[in-house]
């Protein structure tokens, strides 16, 4: 038909008037006319800028699938237009031929026009620029798999599975191919929730969930705590849900095993053989004693708890008001300290206190440590009581017992030596008689280098390197006739 035919020319001035870009082309593939949208849509103002024919077009524009795969020429929408394909709806990206980028996204769909039904008299093809939506559609594709937190997108229409990202797959384990194009429903993924029907509810009808606790069904058949929320999107080409989810597992995990490791301190609180206690250090209240506790004080849980060690009169206060469970407020620490405990039918335990702050459920605490010293206490007089009555007279006691009997009178000090030679506790004696090597090689018969070798010994076995030092070692064991 000739360009200059009035259907055409009323045809361009309609075309005119369309948002949408329309190119025309005739049978022989001329490119007959294009509207303004569509000259903006490939960066010029002139239709000589796009070619006098499809395939001047095809050699100045290079065409892209939606993916990013390069098309043939055959594949180029106004080829396949000539070719007398149909495509009501088809995403293109297009570039000019000499750069290797794209700049337009489009979409394009076929028009045929004729006037009795016969041959086509023009052919259409109507172009939208989706640029924007699909450069936004990329940057939402990019931030979803880069996003580490797991998400899927649910298409709104038929609410089955579009896209899983990498992190929901490493969560689940599910290969993508077993998810896409699943009904989120049918594979019942969550669970748990305390308003599921709600949430389902508000799903269907594509209103945003807020965070919600679920059990997301794993690929081993196990389920995952997790937190997921839902929100509409419509970057993706169609109408959408995007849900993304928390993996809770962790926490719930470590909560469980903090639960067992309590119980397993509580199991251990009430076993252990030492009376302990647990008060508030605010009020320095019980709040908990174990077995141990009870049987040293006589107080039952039903009678102590909730009441302070003066209340029970366990203690009584210190010549400064002090008792003994507010002794610890303060410092926040108490290690081996001697204390008196009077138990429920009066009798009076002697212990060894020792207490620190502890925290328990959020509350500061005090955990206290009784360990009754009362039969050792008693033992430790009774022994002390023997050894005065034995000591008022010694003469009976053998070197040995008095050399222990010393050694207990410096605990701190070192253990007894070697035992002595008769001939050396002879020179010893004679030393703690004050006499000199001369005078003690003539007592005893023997020379005096003899004397200066078994003094040497005696130093050594001793611990002493003096003569006054071996003079006061050997008094301490009734040595000499001056002894102590």
């Amino acid at each position: 038909m000739n360009p200059s035919s009035p259907n055409l020319r009323h045809l361009q001035q309609l075309m005119g008037q369309l948002l949408e870009g329309v190119i025309l082309i005739d049978l022989s593939g001329t490119i007959l006319s294009a509207n303004e949208a569509a000259l903006q849509m490939h960066g010029t103002n002139h239709l000589a800028d796009l070619g006098s024919t499809i395939e001047d077009y095809a050699t100045r524009f290079q065409l892209r699938a939606e993916d990013g795969r390069l098309l043939k020429r055959r594949e180029y929408p106004l080829f396949r237009l000539l070719a007398g394909d149909s495509f009501p709806d088809e995403t293109i990206q297009v570039g000019r031929a000499s750069e290797d980028e794209v700049r337009w996204v489009h979409r394009v769909r076929d028009v045929v026009m004729d006037e009795d039904g016969g041959e086509p008299d023009y052919l259409a093809l109507v172009i939208g620029d989706v640029s924007a939506e699909f450069d936004a559609e990329v940057r939402f594709r990019a931030m979803f798999n880069a996003n580490p937190a797991p998400a899927l997108v649910i298409r709104l229409s038929d609410l089955r599975i579009v896209d899983a990202n990498p992190g929901f797959l490493q969560l689940t384990d599910y290969p993508l191919d077993q998810l896409s194009g699943r009904y989120l429903f049918e594979l019942d993924l969550l669970t748990g929730m305390t308003n599921a029907a709600e949430v389902r509810q508000r799903i269907m009808q594509a209103y945003p969930v807020g965070q919600t606790e679920a059990e997301l069904l794993v690929a081993d058949g196990n389920r995952r705590l997790v937190i997921f929320a839902c929100q509409p999107i419509d970057v993706t080409g169609v109408d959408a849900l995007l849900l993304t989810f928390a993996d809770l597992e962790p926490r719930r995990q470590a909560e469980q095993a903090l639960r067992a490791s309590e119980r397993h301190l509580v199991s251990i609180f009430e076993m252990a053989p030492v009376a302990m206690a647990i008060t508030h250090r605010a009020d320095c209240t019980l709040s908990r004693t174990n077995a141990a506790f009870r049987a040293l004080t006589g107080h039952e849980d039903a009678h102590s708890i909730g009441r302070t060690g003066m209340d029970l009169s366990l203690w009584l206060p210190t010549a400064d008001g002090d008792s003994s469970d507010t002794r610890a407020v303060s410092p926040a620490r108490l290690r081996q300290v001697d204390s008196v405990i009077h138990r429920r039918d009066g009798t009076i335990v002697n212990c060894l206190v020792s207490a620190e702050a502890i925290d328990v459920d959020g509350i500061e605490c005090m955990l206290w440590v009784y360990q009754d010293v009362t039969n050792r206490r008693r033992s430790e007089m009774e022994l002390a009581d023997a050894i005065e009555e034995v000591m008022k007279d010694a003469s009976w006691l053998s070197r040995s017992i008095l050399d222990k009997l010393a050694m207990l009178r410096q605990p701190g000090g070192k253990a007894l030596p070697a035992e002595l030679t008769m001939r050396e506790r002879e020179v010893l004696e004679l030393i703690c008689d004050d006499l000199d090597d001369g005078a003690i090689a003539a007592r005893l018969g023997m020379a005096r280098n003899t004397v200066r070798n078994h003094v040497a010994r005696i130093y050594a076995k001793t611990g002493v390197n003096r003569r006054s030092g071996a003079v006061l070692w050997g008094r301490e064991r009734g040595m000499g006739s001056r002894r102590t």
